[in-house]
């Protein structure tokens, strides 16, 4: 990615009065790819394997396992998020630039068997800095399974590993584990 020269114009006041105005330049590397606008849409596709059903979510939980197999909300989730990823990626420095999600309201209407193929269908409708919102929906063929709001951030991935290795390791010293499976209660 080329980085874009920005221009910042500079004025500072000194004792005798203000100065003239001067041009300083600076680069953004940083500066997303211009192709990264509203109305980029994306559809796709997936069939659902027993592995996406509710049971096999948190296999850990008696209440989760004897439940009906059909994709769970869990799943549809990381589905709607995936066809967010996929329509946007094209548009960024990837794998430099990658987006994570920070904020999702989507209903589930209907449940989906395994074995049926569902769609999701995104819209990129908002840019504001790195801030990324899409109107989301997903079909099994048969209904609409799902339909809403669905929200992702810009990221650098250096960065943002440094910053989860400096959270892991200030966990480690208050004593948390830094790679401990969490204890299930019963």
């Amino acid at each position: 990615m080329n980085p874009r020269r920005i221009t910042i114009r500079c004025r500072a006041d000194v004792p005798d009065g203000p100065r003239p105005e001067f041009k300083r330049y600076a680069y953004q590397e940083d500066q997303l790819k211009e192709t990264l606008k509203p109305g980029i849409r994306y559809e796709h596709k997936f069939v659902v394997p027993t592995s996406k059903t509710v049971p096999a979510l948190y296999p850990e939980s008696t209440e989760f396992v004897a439940m009906p197999e059909v994709f769970a909300t869990g799943y549809l989730v990381g589905f709607l998020e995936w066809a967010c990823i996929k329509a946007v990626n094209p548009h960024l420095d990837w794998p430099k630039e990658q987006t994570v999600g920070t904020h999702i309201n989507v209903s589930h209407e209907a449940a989906t068997p395994p074995g049926l193929e569902i769609t999701a269908t995104v819209e990129l409708v908002k840019v504001e800095g790195r801030r990324l919102v899409f109107a989301v929906e997903a079909h099994d063929g048969v209904d609409l399974i799902s339909k809403g709001q669905h929200e992702r951030f810009v990221i650098n991935k250096e960065k943002f590993d440094a910053k989860i290795a400096e959270k892991r390791k200030g966990a480690a010293q208050q004593g948390a584990p830094a790679n401990a499976e969490p204890a299930l209660k019963k």
